[in-house]
């Protein structure tokens, strides 16, 4: 009988690397990192242990690797577009849904990255999250600056523009992530969740805000 994992089906190098990428994503997903070895991703994609390291220098590569294969997605590209394309036009209400709406979708696409990622906040795989957060800072610097313009023309009212994109992007992420992840319903489809959402943004969840002031309610 012949080990397969020895004599591994010859691919173009660029369909190899592929293939591994989205194999150690599926283990590097289930496992963590330092719950997965090279020879286990191997032996999953069929080759000898060799052949991952003829196509990445150590495993922090391989890993490093899957972080960029998502980011560098063309949904990711086409995110960054819409995004550019409400910044121009001024259409705050336009950039928020697009960003609501491309965090809950980016969960419902893949949720590996996303357990990736919480590995490596649980397994304190600091390498791994500054990676991530490299990859990510140009969006959020992009977002911050139309943020903070937006406040100084007394569109937005003033705030740590960080915190409102913390806020923004937490609703997202916290319902796809309850959602998604572990299982809850909401019942509500992703519209509907995307008008809340903006709707909160823009009008806030009382009917009339002096209501959430306890010494105004006491004497009604």
């Amino acid at each position: 009988m012949i080990d397969s994992s020895a004599t591994p089906h010859r691919l173009p190098a660029s369909d190899r690397r592929r293939q591994l990428v989205e194999t150690a994503l599926d283990l590097f997903s289930r496992k963590g990192f330092g719950g997965t070895t090279t020879k286990e991703i191997a032996a999953a994609a069929g080759v000898n242990e060799a052949i991952i390291f003829r196509h990445f220098p150590s495993k922090q590569d391989l890993y490093n690797a899957v972080l960029d294969y998502h980011h560098d997605s063309s949904a990711l590209a086409d995110c960054v577009t819409e995004f550019t394309r409400h910044i121009e036009a001024n259409d705050d209400e336009g950039l928020f849904r697009a960003l609501i709406r491309g965090m809950i979708e980016g969960h419902r696409k893949d949720l590996r990255v996303h357990r990736v990622l919480l590995f490596a906040a649980l397994e304190g795989h600091q390498l791994g999250l500054e990676h991530a957060r490299a990859l990510k800072q140009p969006i959020f610097e992009l977002l911050y600056r139309y943020v903070a313009r937006r406040q100084s023309e007394g569109a937005i009212r003033p705030g740590n523009p960080g915190a409102l994109l913390a806020a923004v992007a937490g609703m997202a992420a916290h319902y796809a992530t309850m959602t998604q992840m572990f299982g809850y319903s909401v019942n509500a489809t992703d519209s509907e969740i995307v008008d809340t959402f903006v709707g909160i943004l823009k009008h806030g969840i009382y009917q009339d805000p002096q209501l959430m002031d306890p010494e105004l309610q006491k004497g009604q």
